[in-house]
């Protein structure tokens, strides 16, 4: 980020006209590895079932099992084994549910890439990427790799999944100083893997992929590898600590003995008996069960627990330092209500009147939000991408009985002046049957001003400016973000 494009083209040895050579991009797959972050393999069924035996308690249960039949105590041995048979069980189900919903959510992480080789554009999987690779965006695309940008037009990209802030960034392409670049998001010549694209396309260069992406430094951060949970941890040093006091005992009761007559093999069998009676065979159930039943409660509310004894980290938890966007929330925005003419209109319901529809056919409009076609999910089979805000005016304009592809194709957009922290609102102007047509939104202090007059089917109404403002203050005061739609004609 902090030298020009040319000079990071030269080092990467690659044409950003022409892109990486079939061979030379294998040859350096060869030495980069692939394009993806480094898990765990996925662990076969007996290694999830033999993991649930490496507990302290279930081998010093599996130890009073062995003695206790030694010793001729069939029903222990029996109610013994049931109980650590049953833990297993459990646990096993569990882990295995857990894996699977893991390796569902990697299938569908699988991401594909449109990249430039050899003078030709090509989509390949993600994986496939090197350094050096020329990398081709559109809105809507996930940023495979880290990527120096080179050339752009009009890019923004949504990077909540690295940073927290769900604000969409503005990229460019020139180099940054080395005094402007503090944080990660200052690095604005540059987009991160994990990332998505929602506005503008742009032409990037791979400069890291895999494990040494900054996306892969995070995954670094937190393989800090199995854990003990803090049950997990007293459970097994009280173990320990039953073990080594029955045992002692054992042995203070078998030296007494003998030391009183007593035979040798009667005070052996007598010190085995005590050391199986005095291990608490059913705590081990009983953990599991609970923490079963804990389970189950948290799935009840879409969270999934991979590992039952994590369900009582959380009782542990004395603080919880979280970002908002991506952790509590889903980075996603709905439209509360529309307020025209005095009159608040919930999507879902009929539209008031023509004030509102003509409202909506703004928001529709002036969108930079795209209709993407999805593989599986959901009874369309589509989705739209883009920035928060802007999806969630389409989806209240569709609620409405508006098709933004429809007027999109009726009203074409010929020209835009694009959101900037300046201005704080975005207009487009549309070729209409009568001429041409202008749609505004944004922040209401900046829109209101700007207004002459009240959107009516009869034509102009008077616009009490200072009572619409007022209006909008006690909308923010809820916690809604308030937007102001506006429009223009110029006839033919």
């Amino acid at each position: 980020h902090l030298h020009p494009t040319e000079a990071v083209a030269q080092a990467h040895g690659v044409n950003p006209d022409a892109g990486l050579h079939a061979d030379e991009a294998l040859r350096r797959s060869a030495t980069h590895g692939t394009n993806e972050l480094a898990e765990s393999q996925d662990r076969p069924w007996w290694r999830l079932l033999a993991d649930q035996f490496k507990d302290f308690m279930v081998l010093v249960l599996l130890g009073a099992a062995v003695i206790s039949g030694l010793v001729g105590e069939v029903t222990d041995t029996l109610v013994i084994l049931v109980i650590v048979v049953l833990n297993a069980v459990i646990g096993f189900v569990q882990a295995w549910r857990a894996d699977q919903a893991m390796a569902a959510l990697r299938q569908l992480a699988a991401a594909h890439a449109t990249v430039l080789r050899g003078g030709m554009v090509q989509v390949l999987p993600a994986t496939e990427l090197v350094p050096g690779d020329i990398v081709l965006l559109e809105a809507g695309n996930q940023i495979p790799a880290d990527l120096r940008l080179i050339e752009i037009a009009q890019l923004q990209v949504d990077e909540s999944a690295l940073t927290g802030e769900s604000v969409t960034v503005a990229k460019q392409t020139e180099a940054l100083a080395a005094e402007d670049v503090g944080a990660l998001g200052d690095r604005t010549n540059m987009a991160f893997k994990g990332t998505t694209a929602t506005h503008g396309r742009a032409r990037g260069l791979v400069v890291a992929t895999g494990m040494h992406t900054e996306l892969g430094k995070v995954a670094t951060l937190l393989d800090a590898g199995d854990r003990s949970t803090p049950l997990q941890l007293r459970l097994a040093a009280f173990g320990k600590r039953l073990a080594l006091a029955v045992l002692g005992i054992c042995a203070v009761i078998f030296v007494v003995g003998v030391l009183r007559g007593e035979a040798p093999l009667l005070m052996a069998l007598t010190a085995i008996s005590l050391a199986v009676a005095a291990i608490p065979e059913a705590l081990p159930a009983v953990v599991t069960v609970l923490l079963a039943l804990g389970a189950r409660r948290m799935v009840a509310v879409h969270a999934l627990v991979r590992r039952l004894p994590s369900v009582e980290t959380l009782g542990s938890v004395t603080t919880i330092c979280s970002d908002k966007t991506g952790t509590l929330t889903q980075n996603r925005m709905h439209a509360e209500l529309l307020l025209a003419h005095g009159v608040r209109w919930v999507p879902g319901d009929p539209l008031p009147g023509p004030a509102h529809a003509e409202a909506l056919r703004a928001a529709a409009l002036c969108n930079d939000a795209t209709l993407q076609a999805k593989n599986e999910e959901g009874p369309s089979g589509i989705q739209w991408l883009g920035d928060p805000t802007e999806t969630a005016l389409v989806l209240a304009a569709h609620a409405g009985g508006l098709d933004k592809a429809q007027m999109d194709a009726a009203t074409p957009r010929v020209q835009e002046q694009p959101f900037d922290s300046d201005r704080k609102r975005m207009t487009t102007f549309h070729r209409a049957a009568q001429g041409f047509v202008a749609y505004t939104k944004g922040a209401p202090e900046c829109v209101l001003p700007r207004c002459t007059a009240h959107w009516t089917p009869e034509g102009a109404a008077a616009l009490d400016t200072a009572r619409v403002l007022a209006t909008a203050q006690q909308l923010a005061a809820q916690g809604l973000r308030v937007l102001a739609l506006a429009r223009r004609s110029h006839a033919r």
